[in-house]
């Protein structure tokens, strides 16, 4: 990745749920660097680790173990109140939950956090929530409420709610997973839009490998630990695969 600092760095990460006999290991010494512009793509079986990890380099849940740095703050040093706060300002979250307030239409989903958010007027945040709803194929729903839409349709409102502010760090889990291919595809073009247009560093757990060609880097995820990094470009063939590998143990 040149001489660029990383964004976003996950050193040795552990974690675990239950107590005594009844632990089981999520996360088994997981490490790894996210720099700016780059879409990197977290796959692995249910179960293996991804959404945890996830939330542990996103601030959400705390590891047993380990250190993470979010542009260049500790970020599990952080007191509860400056660790929200810097998510507010700096970190996008796309959750399988949609997650939206049920009284607010579309727009209004995407309005409030421009206005309450960054402090945009509201002519401004307006015209940018109605080009958001557009780049989603949402223009005509704008007035509707979350329960006037589809599942797919609060996904995508969703998804535009946590890229409208040009968020530094964008952090989804299965974005697409409620959405047929079409909408799908539309969906990780804005994602991979925000990477290369303004710079983000945008981290997306998925199941779907017809997101790879989408991503920068391919993190494979198997039981907890990290199995094997790999540019996405090395998907393409096994030939490409092994190359890669050969090239990683020159």
């Amino acid at each position: 990745m040149g001489h660029e600092e990383p964004t976003l760095w996950g050193q040795d990460l552990v974690h675990s749920f239950g107590t005594g006999e009844a632990t089981t290991a999520v996360l088994r010494s997981v490490s790894l660097e996210l720099y700016p512009g780059e879409l990197a793509l977290i796959m692995g079986p249910s179960g293996s680790g991804k959404s945890t990890l996830l939330a542990a380099l996103a601030g959400l849940i705390r590891p047993k173990n380990g250190q993470v740095l979010a542009l260049g703050e500790d970020v599990w040093r952080l007191s509860d109140r400056d660790r929200k706060q810097f998510r507010l300002h700096h970190c996008g979250f796309i959750f399988q939950g949609y997650h939206l307030f049920p009284a607010w239409t579309a727009r209004q989903q995407l309005e409030m956090v421009l206005r309450w958010g960054e402090g945009m007027p509201a002519r401004e945040a307006s015209l940018r929530a109605e080009e958001m709803l557009e780049q989603l194929g949402m223009a005509a729903k704008g007035s509707l409420r979350p329960g006037e839409l589809s599942g797919g349709e609060q996904q995508r409102v969703a998804i535009g709610r946590a890229l409208i502010k040009k968020p530094a760090l964008c952090f989804a889990d299965e974005p697409t997973a409620a959405l047929d291919w079409a909408h799908g595809e539309q969906v990780i073009d804005l994602l991979r839009s925000a990477a290369k247009e303004y710079g983000a560093t945008v981290l997306v757990v998925a199941h779907d490998p017809r997101l790879v060609p989408y991503a920068d880097r391919v993190f494979h995820l198997v039981d907890g630990r990290m199995e094997d990094a790999a540019d996405s470009s090395w998907q393409a063939s096994p030939s490409h695969c092994l190359a890669g590998e050969r090239e990683q143990m020159a």
